[in-house]
């Protein structure tokens, strides 16, 4: 896994820690303050005893997506409830953009369960989704609790995507 740094004038990815729960707020902020920002955000519909709720929440809680340059780092540590910038060692972690686009095609995609889970690979076959919006896209093939799962692997972010899949859907690249 190769580490790009931050660049004089060229933007790139970078994932950042926010306190809990103002991933959305973050964003708000540093959009205000002319900094590309994104969180994956997924839609619940909550029933409560006397109401029926739709939310929006993050995908991967207490991240924050940023792109920018060298001149926007400052900025991005100064905003109210960020922790900081997710590194491996001391050199921070650029996620290139395939894994952004990865984030927004899942969340653009209404009846698509997800579940991200942090850490390595789970064994199974790899497969490549073969209909849909999300066609192309290669994971490992999970069974938990009898339902078929593909697991997406961020690799940058040290991150997995579980998603729940009719079997139809997927095609199977070669057995691990």
């Amino acid at each position: 896994m190769s580490v790009q740094h931050l660049h004089e004038t060229e933007t790139r990815w970078f994932a950042i820690r926010t306190r809990p729960r103002c991933e959305k707020s973050v964003r708000q902020q540093l959009e205000r303050t002319g900094i590309t920002a994104y969180v994956p955000l997924q839609t619940f519909v909550r029933h409560y005893e006397r109401k029926t709720r739709t939310v929006a929440l993050p995908l991967i809680a207490g991240y924050v997506f940023v792109k920018i340059n060298k001149g926007q780092y400052v900025s991005v540590l100064a905003t109210p409830n960020v922790h900081g910038f997710i590194k491996n060692g001391q050199e921070l972690l650029s996620i290139p953009d395939d894994e952004i686009d990865v984030l927004r095609r899942i969340t653009l995609e209404k009846d698509l369960e997800v579940a991200a889970l942090p850490g390595a690979w789970l064994e199974g076959d790899l497969v490549e989704i073969a209909a849909g919006t999300l066609t192309g896209l290669k994971g490992r093939l999970v069974s938990v609790a009898g339902k078929k799962q593909v697991q997406i692997t961020l690799d940058r972010l040290d991150y997995r995507l579980l998603l729940t899949l009719d079997p139809g859907l997927l095609r199977k690249i070669n057995a691990r």
